[in-house]
């Protein structure tokens, strides 16, 4: 079990991420930033053509920021996932025939699902910024695929349109986390709790895993 010495606070409504930290043993609590904190930044990262890198730190960095505002004493975790194909930034659909313009230009292609990771402290106001990389590649899809992934709606709230935690067997990890693919690179977060620590000249973290 992690246990932190302070609030350990979410700040995503994302259950998938919930999840991983549930099932990684973290206490939390979720207090999700307004939504137009995350499409502001999404906006002005695709209009100014910044990199997939740039989009995903920024804007895990002004989530955890947020949501540090209002708290006097935490550990903010916030992230951001998108995925990459040919240049191109894929967040979330924002409808059926966005998803499917996505799917397509993925199909029988390698690409990369990014996650940038904001740790921000408080009473401290210390933050620690992350990204993590994982690989995929995406089989040919068929006609027959194509539409059933649509007519699912499994592409609802997912970068890039499709949930790898779904077992889809047209989509194939090449190098990275899976936990990435899904929102959070939770077991890389131990070691950058510990990282944030020296920042801050305090334990955060009871009995840390080895």
């Amino acid at each position: 079990m992690h246990v932190l010495n302070c609030d350990f606070i979410l700040a995503s409504q994302s259950p998938r991420r919930k999840m991983l930290l549930q099932q990684h043993g973290f206490q939390f609590e979720v207090v999700p930033p307004d939504e137009s904190v995350e499409q502001a930044v999404m906006d002005r990262g695709l209009c100014s053509n910044c990199s997939p890198e740039e989009l995903v730190l920024e804007s895990a960095f002004v989530k955890a920021r947020a949501i540090a505002n209002t708290i006097n004493n935490g550990l903010v975790l916030a992230a951001d996932t998108v995925a990459e194909c040919d240049g191109q930034i894929l967040g979330k659909p924002t409808d059926r025939d966005h998803a499917e313009r996505m799917l397509r230009l993925m199909s029988g292609k390698q690409h990369r699902v990014l996650t940038g990771v904001c740790l921000w402290h408080q009473p401290s106001n210390q933050n620690l910024a992350k990204i993590e990389h994982t690989v995929l590649k995406m089989d040919p899809l068929s006609e027959a695929q194509l539409t059933e992934m649509l007519d699912s709606d499994g592409w609802v709230g997912k970068a890039g349109g499709f949930g790898f935690q779904d077992g889809l067997d047209w989509l194939h990890i090449t190098t990275g986390l899976e936990t990435n693919v899904v929102g959070l690179p939770v077991e890389r977060l131990p070691s950058w709790i510990k990282e944030l620590e020296s920042k801050v000249g305090a334990s955060l973290i009871v009995n840390p895993p080895t």
